[in-house]
Parts: structure tokens; C-alpha cells; sequence
């Protein structure tokens, strides 16, 4: 079934609202103020309160659209279908109004909180036209053993020969290996991680292309390096496990959260801080390092690849500063050892859920002056936004960085600060 319907707002998943008699159409590759003709999902008369859809033909245009520079990732009238960028059809500076409008909406709507959220586009996203971001990309060999993406709404596998969001080192790695040559299994999982080299650097053996979690090429202990606050860091992490994937996130959002921590302590010369998901100990090892002259910490994180690389990671540079839990937070944060109970800032960087009201109310009980969150979700922001200030936390700052161009993706940092009684 196809209708042709005015495009109202942003929405949530990289969609736009319209309606029909009534009726909420999410469509993708929309924008709004457009007038669009869309083709419903199947089935499309179900009772649901909403129906979802795409694009097929836009008949008024916004200022924002543009034509997507990978076209194999646009609508599936167009010739696409295969995901990975569903903000495609956008232009850049029109994809950070939508993420900037979709965080305050979120906080407005779930938080209970207005803002006006500046939005930060990482360096050279712009003369790289929004792609060659991902250091990390994953694939399936199709029934003909080819890298492939499957196609949205079907069980056809698309092979690709490139992928345009991928980081220009991890292009040169998947040459040097002949990933795009094909040759696998049919059906396996590729992942292939390549370290973004800083300072001319070569990649040499720093990448690994793993295949069904098997290290195919290269190395499955890989080493990251991030400058933070005029120091050099450097980073074990496991080729299969997280790390931010944009290749410049690492050193934007470890040098502002570092830069706000500094602030929020103003000056002392001793803090007790807590690092919460804490991974590989991307912010781990400034916070120990940098922001005061006598640090305690406590890290948690629950993947157990991340803490032990977390604790080499400390160990390099001979910090024994930091006490390093692995385990579920929740459950660790309810037996703190003394010295490190009463933090003067917690910094947390929870999975897409957020971190939940349980870990918002210990993190409130520790009476913690500062709180720095760093989400991947402006829902699940806006949801524990609301559970802080009911907890005598008041939102006093927020930041948000394009570390996800073409997608409806974004990172947000908040800053709440307690009440004084």
C-alpha cells in the first residue's frame, strides 16, 4: 500500500511522523515539512496505533535533503535497502540539527527538561563528506562467500566491495588482506578493526580481521592511542570487544570529560573519583593520571576481555591508584570499600539502556557533588535525567558530539551537579 503524506516532525530511529486519517506513520528517509509518497510496511492493516514506511518518491523536497552519497544505503525504491546509514539522504550541517532537536525532544518529553543542546562535528568529517569515520566494521559472507549486507525487509545479501563509512586504515587493511576478494564460508560473521594510526604512524600488524571470532589476519590484541590534556596514552584492547568506533571520538570525548572533571574539582589537590562501565579504561587512565595531584579510584565494568585489558592498561604506566572491579555495577557498587564510598565525581558511560534507577539512586546515596554521563542514547539520558533530579541532582550542562555521521546515531554528555541541602 502507498500513500502520500505531509512529513511533520524528527522521530526517534532515524525516522520522520506523518499521518494517515489519524493515524502515526514513522517513515524513514524523510524530513521534515516534506510531502512524500510512501510505501507502508507489511502488513499494513494490522490495528496497531502507528504503522511504519519509506520513502518511494519525495514530490516537495527540504532544504536538508540531499542525494546520498552511498547510494546502496538508501531507500529501497532508489536501489538501496542494505542500513548502516539512515541519515544518508541528509545534509551534514541538516543532520545536526536533527540529533541536536532529537536529544532536547527526548529530554523535554522522558527528562522533563528543556535544553538547547550545541553540537559538535568531529575534525575532518566535513572534507571527508561525512564518511571514512568507522575503525571497526562488520559483515557476512553471502552463499557465494562474498562480504555482504543484507537488505532491509528481505533475506537478500547485497556483496559490497568497499564500505564508504569505513576509516581510510581500515580500507587499506581490507585491500592488503583481500577481504573484498570473498573466500569465506558462507553465512560466517567479519569483523575487521583497525586502530586509527596518530602522528604518521604505521598500522603494521595493529588490526585483525576475525572471522566467526577467529583471528583471520593481524592480531586480536590491538593498541589504541589517545592524547589527552598533553599526555600520551596508549590503550590494549581486544579486537572483538567495544572501543569507540569513530576514529577521533577517543581523544574529543576523553579530553572534554577530562576538561569538565578538572573543573568540577576546581582546583583540589586530591579527589576521590568513580569510573563506572568503565571498558578498556578509556577515561580511566587520564582521570588517574591528570585531573589532581593525589587521585583514588574506583572503576567497574563488566566485561571481563575489557577489565583485564584495563588493568594492563594501568599497569604500563605504574598506576596503582585505581581500584579495578569486575562485575555487574550495581551489585559492585553495593560494597565499596571506605576510602573510596564518598566520590567527589562519578563518571559513567553506561550501555544503550542507560544506567537505570538502581545505579542512579547508589550513585545518589554516595553524595557525589558531580555526575558526568556520557550517553549513546538520548532516550535512556532523558529517562535517568528525570530519576536524577528526583534524587537532588539538577542538570547543569550538555554537550553532544556527531561521533556517528549518516546515522541517526549520537554521543551526549551531561553534567548534574547535586543540590546543596
Amino acid at each position: 500500500m502507498e500513500a502520500t503524506i505531509r512529513i511533520e516532525r524528527y522521530a526517534d530511529q532515524g525516522r520522520c511522523v506523518g499521518h494517515i486519517d489519524g493515524r502515526v506513520i514513522f517513515v524513514r528517509f524523510a524530513l521534515p515539512g516534506e510531502l512524500v509518497r510512501v510505501r507502508l510496511d507489511e502488513p499494513h492493516d494490522r490495528e496497531e496505533r502507528f504503522w511504519t514506511g519509506e520513502v518511494v518518491e519525495v514530490l516537495e523536497t527540504s532544504e536538508d535533503r540531499v542525494e546520498p552519497i552511498w547510494p546502496l544505503a538508501g531507500p529501497l525504491a532508489m536501489g538501496g535497502g542494505v542500513g548502516g546509514a539512515d541519515l544518508v539522504h541528509v545534509s551534514l550541517a541538516g543532520q545536526l540539527r536533527w540529533k541536536a532537536s532529537s536529544i532536547g525532544e527526548q529530554m523535554l518529553r522522558l527528562g522533563h527538561t528543556a535544553v538547547d543542546v550545541p553540537i559538535e562535528r568531529m575534525p575532518e568529517d566535513e572534507s571527508e563528506r561525512g564518511l571514512h569515520w568507522r575503525t571497526r566494521i562488520e559483515m557476512i559472507a553471502d552463499a557465494d562467500g562474498r562480504p555482504s549486507m543484507r537488505r532491509r525487509g528481505t533475506h537478500v545479501r547485497v556483496p559490497i566491495d568497499t564500505m564508504p563509512l569505513a576509516s581510510r586504515a581500515l580500507l587499506d587493511v581490507a585491500e592488503r588482506e583481500h577481504v573484498w576478494d570473498g573466500g569465506f564460508t558462507p553465512g560466517s560473521q567479519i569483523r575487521i578493526s583497525v586502530p586509527e594510526p596518530r602522528d604518521g604512524a604505521e598500522i603494521d600488524d595493529n588490526y585483525a580481521v576475525l572471522v566467526d571470532g577467529d583471528v583471520a589476519a593481524g592480531t586480536r590484541g590491538l593498541t589504541e592511542k589517545v592524547t589527552v590534556a598533553g599526555r600520551d596514552f596508549e590503550y590494549s584492547v581486544d579486537a572483538g570487544g567495544f572501543w569507540q568506533m569513530h576514529r577521533q571520538a577517543p581523544v574529543a570525548l576523553t579530553n572534554y570529560v577530562v576538561a569538565m572533571v578538572r573543573s568540577e574539582l576546581n582546583g583540589a589537590k586530591s579527589a576521590c573519583l568513580w569510573d563506572l562501565y568503565s571498558g578498556s579504561g578509556l577515561f580511566t587512565l587520564p582521570l588517574a593520571s591528570v585531573v589532581a595531584e593525589r587521585t583514588r579510584m574506583l572503576s567497574v565494568e563488566g566485561g571481563k576481555t575489557a577489565v583485564r585489558n584495563a588493568q594492563r592498561n594501568l599497569r604500563h604506566i605504574h598506576l596503582g591508584n585505581v581500584d579495578v572491579r569486575a562485575g555487574d555495577v550495581a551489585k559492585t557498587l553495593a560494597n565499596v570499600r571506605n576510602d573510596l564510598a564518598r566520590p567527589d565525581v562519578v563518571v559513567l558511560d553506561p550501555p544503550r539502556a542507560g544506567a537505570r534507577a538502581k545505579v542512579c539512586g547508589q550513585i545518589a546515596a554516595s553524595e557525589a557533588r558531580s555526575v558526568i554521563y556520557i550517553a549513546c542514547d538520548p532516550a535512556s539520558l532523558a529517562r535517568d535525567t528525570a530519576v536524577f533530579a528526583g534524587l537532588g541532582y539538577g542538570l547543569a550542562g550538555i554537550h553532544a558530539f556527531d561521533i556517528y555521521p549518516m546515522t541517526h546515531h549520537v554521543e551526549t554528555v551531561a553534567l548534574f551537579r547535586r543540590h546543596e541541602r
